[in-house]
């Protein structure tokens, strides 16, 4: 059996938990398995080497951003292979490019495009366990790239997929997939089973256990996931594609976002073009716009409001402003001050009123909601970001997550 298995910052984060996790690898091969982990660089070892890039430029390329990121993960990489070796196992390290992980050019966010596994192939052939840099990879001109937060995930399932694994394990430092942030909601729930539509919900909206992009390609794929505690043994919380008998329950879990912006463009011109205009210009400066909402006409006007990330509402603005004598708007704002609450669960479709059960409970303790979008499967509003724990808490009650679902729902 071919496992893949990934470890995150934390889970390696000083030298007793690198060697925490080699047993624990040497664990799986002494099964008879064949095992590729990935690795992501130790604690805070990125985020400290950003800081550093930001004390010695203002404007450092995205190349040799790159460059000085991807030595994070060389060198968990390499002290994971020594603990193992340490252990009398055979294993070797290899970095993105060593491992094949050939992507696009787009420096800090990169794309991977395909892998080439025959290095791999021989090393496992040779008896190695495979010890591989997350997070990055080499584009078609040699150069290093990395895969933007989360890229660890995003490795391990690409590497899964290519090699057809049996199973591929995301450990991380939190014991599975929760109805709600622990960490928020005491009484949270961890899930079993989680679907690969809820999972990617979930991740895009605000829940950290996965990156959106890890879900998105084993739904493509179709390969379970098991997110896991590296501090215990405990069972985890499969992602997989969940049989209809197991969507009885309507709401899945409760997600927040606290990186959120809204920006409100008043009076603009009701006709065809106006909105293809200013969307148009926003993703040309690199805007991700989340939720749009369009008022009703009057008088042939209308007012557009929409949200983005907390880091790019200045940039959204500024082109807002340059804006608003073409669209015809009388006025805008943008606001920081707020945030996004989400309920989840593939049961909405079949469940009508679950839109107004979450307003009813938001209404009861006093939330006010500014904006509304929804999908089969989720409802997110936007609210002021003071009241963002309080809505989390009221939900998870409301719609009773902590009790464990009967296949009545």
């Amino acid at each position: 059996m071919l496992v893949v298995q990934k470890y995150g910052g934390s889970s390696v984060a000083d030298a007793g938990r690198i060697r925490r996790v080699a047993r624990r690898v040497a664990g799986v091969r002494d099964g008879g398995n064949d095992v590729v982990v990935v690795v992501s660089a130790m604690g805070d070892t990125t985020d400290d080497l950003v800081q550093l890039v930001g004390e010695v430029s203002d404007n450092p390329p995205g190349r040799e951003i790159d460059v000085i990121l991807s030595t994070g993960e060389q060198v968990s990489i390499a002290l994971l292979t020594m603990a193992l070796k340490d252990l009398g196992k055979k294993a070797v390290s290899l970095t993105g490019v060593q491992a094949g992980i050939l992507t696009d050019s787009a420096h800090t966010r990169a794309r991977i495009l395909k892998i080439d596994t025959a290095r791999i192939e021989k090393e496992l052939k040779d008896g190695n366990i495979v010890v591989v840099a997350g997070f990055q990879g080499v584009d078609a001109q040699g150069d290093i790239t990395t895969l933007g937060r989360g890229g660890s995930d995003t490795t391990a399932v690409a590497l899964a997929a290519a090699m057809r694994a049996d199973l591929c394990e995301i450990y991380t430092d939190v014991e599975g997939v929760y109805t709600a942030d622990p960490r928020v909601v005491p009484g949270a729930r961890k899930l079993e089973a989680v679907s690969y539509e809820e999972m990617l919900e979930l991740a895009n909206l605000g829940a950290v256990v996965l990156h959106p992009r890890s879900v998105e390609l084993a739904m493509q794929y179709g390969i379970p996931l098991h997110v896991r505690s590296s501090f215990n043994n405990y069972p985890g919380t499969v992602i997989k594609e969940v049989e209809s008998v197991e969507k009885a329950l309507v709401v899945t879990g409760v997600a927040y976002d606290l990186n959120v912006a809204k920006i409100g463009v008043f009076n603009v011109f009701d006709k065809p073009g106006i909105a293809y205009r200013l969307f148009k210009v926003l993703a040309g400066e690199k805007i991700n716009v989340d939720m749009i909402v369009q008022s009703s006409m009057r008088d042939g006007k209308n007012d557009i409001s929409f949200t983005c990330a907390r880091g790019d509402l200045k940039k959204a603005l500024e082109v807002v402003e340059r804006l608003h004598g073409e669209l015809g708007a009388d006025g805008y704002n943008g606001d920081d001050g707020v945030a996004k609450v989400s309920i989840v669960g593939a049961g909405m479709v079949s469940n009508p009123g679950v839109a107004a059960t979450m307003f009813e409970a938001l209404a009861e303790n006093n939330v006010n909601i500014e904006m509304i979008s929804t999908s089969e499967i989720k409802v997110s509003c936007i609210i002021n970001k003071d009241d963002a724990v309080k809505a989390v808490r009221v939900l998870h009650k409301k719609f009773n997550l902590a009790e464990e679902p009967g296949l009545d729902g």
